[in-house]
């Protein structure tokens, strides 16, 4: 087998503009203010913006208010501001659309890939929809944690603020590894209690030894024959072989076929009982929560 590939996360430290916060920037310029005190990294904190003649300051870099105007009718997407005081897209095109996406004022973004939603948005946002599911996983203090699909990484911390003391977290798409960089909602990946592997999940496992984590958190794409492994009940017998007896898995499913009449949710959970899990299906969550027996 190769050798695990760590990936060494830094955040990239940019004002980042949704179409909300231009909008109350030019709305403040209109009003003739000098100063207006908003978010620059999507909802998490605040700063000053100034006004400056035909211009607005932001963190020192001036761009002129009719760019803004310009910028502002292209809504649904995520900006930064360059050090030139350009407004660049997050955006990768790269075998597929990377986008991070803005899904309200002030809230954390979803990671949208070729047109599809990476997390719950309706009547919930991806901030709290990571949250609950952690909840289910009954994460606490000094859990050691395997995040399977790490995506904008939303539960890996979500996991390290419940106190775990590690959490492993595998992402296969490079492509989404550097969105993430570019997401201020992602920049506690930083903290030296996450370990991020960059390698596919289904052959990352077979690293780690027998009852290793206290916690899983299997949050994979949408089952489709290009990610099937990933619901097969030969990966599932690898997640219960490194998870602790008496541990618990938390797995995502959504909920696939229920209208057509194909019950994948159900097939699911047969694998999962296969492998040799107890296991109970959460509306809230839509997902699995499955034990590990202690004996």
């Amino acid at each position: 087998m190769e050798d695990l590939k760590y990936v060494n996360y830094q955040y990239i430290d940019l004002p980042r503009l949704t179409t909300w916060v231009l909008q109350d920037i030019i709305t403040a310029y209109e009003k003739r203010l000098s100063s207006i005190r908003i978010t620059l990294d999507l909802g998490i904190t605040k700063e000053n913006v100034y006004m400056s003649g035909e211009y607005v300051v932001i963190r020192g870099i001036e761009i002129p208010i009719n760019y803004l105007k310009e910028v502002i009718t292209r809504s649904d997407r995520v900006y930064e501001v360059t050090e030139s005081g350009k407004l660049v897209e997050v955006i990768i095109r790269d075998k597929g659309i990377y986008k991070l996406k803005p899904i309200g004022k002030d809230v954390a973004p979803t990671l949208e890939i070729n047109g599809i939603h990476m997390h719950r948005i309706v009547g919930i946002t991806p901030w709290l929809d990571s949250l609950n599911k952690v909840k289910r996983a009954r994460i606490r203090r000094n859990s050691r944690v395997l995040d399977t699909c790490m995506g904008l990484g939303y539960t890996a911390i979500h996991s390290l603020l419940r106190g775990a003391s590690q959490v492993i977290t595998v992402e296969i798409d490079p492509n989404v590894i550097e969105i993430t960089r570019h997401n201020p909602w992602s920049k506690y990946l930083e903290s030296n209690r996450i370990d991020i592997i960059y390698g596919d999940i289904t052959k990352v496992i077979n690293y780690f030894g027998e009852n290793y984590f206290d916690r899983i958190i299997h949050d994979p794409p949408r089952i489709t024959s290009r990610y099937g492994e990933l619901y097969s009940l030969e990966f599932y017998k690898q997640l219960y072989r490194v998870l602790r007896p008496g541990g618990i898995l938390y797995h995502y499913t959504g909920e696939p076929g229920i209208h057509s009449g194909m019950s994948i949710v159900k097939g699911i959970g047969d694998r999962l009982r296969k492998a040799g899990f107890i296991v109970k299906y959460y509306n809230d969550v839509q997902g699995y929560v499955a034990f590990k027996p202690r004996y």
